[in-house]
């Protein structure tokens, strides 16, 4: 039994499909194994031993293969287009789709940055479903200069379309004179869910670019460009939050997450003991911080952009 696998889940890792719809050609009758067709989700199989033939065709894991892209915004996230629209798959080497290789999650055409594509279904799995709380931190342009009372509401939810989002954890917010950077994480993957939460309290979003995705940055990868992933760098994406991160924030009230003072004229990130965990990520966003004493003791840390 030791090296037993569910049936669905060794579909996904061959990079047939998703675990979800493994499950659908299962239950539809779909599948074989060993020449006789099963139908129960539960079933398992010896990889080692048993033949899978899924509609016909035997299925077997291919060589493991997970890449970060930087994609552009006017692509789709998809593996095919029936508008005849570019997709990230256009802008990936043809062997990666005879691998199976296709992305954890989307991005949505005007949206730019990391995409994670790989053929390991348990991997997939692992950073798309909301139950691992994989990190997804972007960095957003908003209209307008969104106050601390309103981006405090991300922390409860957001309500769209009738169900409220998981709390999200705004790291940073710089003030310009008419718009607003704001850096955002999330540990969901709704349709379109920062730009719509920008929007459900007025300020949408003008440009939007994911620069992390769990323990891994985007870094300077080129917009376009794409490299592979190391094990170590897999097997970091998957770490869980540093408990450091967590015991940095104020104790007193999970909404403090903002400090009401703006400095200067818009030119300073004002975030929570929270903001200190980027540094280890080693994104793009990286800035030398220095904190005024007092400000310690109120779990704010103050970073200022060089001009």
């Amino acid at each position: 039994m030791k090296n037993q696998v569910r049936l669905h889940k060794y579909i996904a890792n061959c990079g047939y499909t998703s675990r979800r719809r493994a499950e659908l050609l299962i239950q539809a009758g779909r599948v074989k194994v060993n020449g006789e067709v099963v139908t129960s989700l539960g079933s398992t199989i010896d990889p080692a031993k048993d033949r899978v033939l899924v509609n016909g065709d035997p299925i077997q894991p291919p060589e493991r293969l997970t890449v970060m892209f930087h994609k552009p915004s006017e692509v789709i996230t998809s593996t095919h287009d029936t508008h005849d629209r570019l997709t990230v798959m256009d802008l990936l080497p043809k062997r990666f789709r005879e691998l199976g290789v296709f992305p954890v999650g989307r991005l949505d055409q005007d949206t730019e940055g990391l995409l994670i594509l790989t053929n390991d279904g348990d991997l997939h799995h692992r950073i798309a479903h909301p139950r691992h709380e994989i990190d997804k931190e972007y960095a957003a342009e908003v209209e307008g200069l969104p106050p601390e009372e309103t981006l405090l509401k991300f922390a409860e939810g957001i309500v769209i379309e009738g169900r409220k989002t998981a709390p999200a954890r705004v790291l940073a917010v710089v003030r310009k004179e008419r718009t607003a950077a704001v850096t955002v994480v999330i540990t969901e993957g709704r349709k379109r869910q920062v730009r719509r939460m920008f929007e459900a309290v007025g300020h949408p979003v003008i440009h939007l670019r994911r620069v992390r995705v769990g323990n891994l940055g985007l870094g300077k990868l080129p917009r376009g460009e794409w490299r592979k992933l190391h094990p170590a760098e897999i097997e970091a994406l998957l770490a869980p939050r540093a408990d450091a991160a967590k015991k940095a924030a104020p104790r007193s009230d999970p909404k403090c997450s903002l400090s009401q003072r703006i400095v200067g004229s818009g030119r300073a990130i004002l975030a929570t003991g929270k903001a200190r965990e980027r540094s280890r990520f080693g994104t793009e966003n990286r800035r030398a911080s220095a904190t005024p004493p007092g400000d310690e003791s109120a779990g704010i840390t103050l970073q200022r952009f060089k001009k």
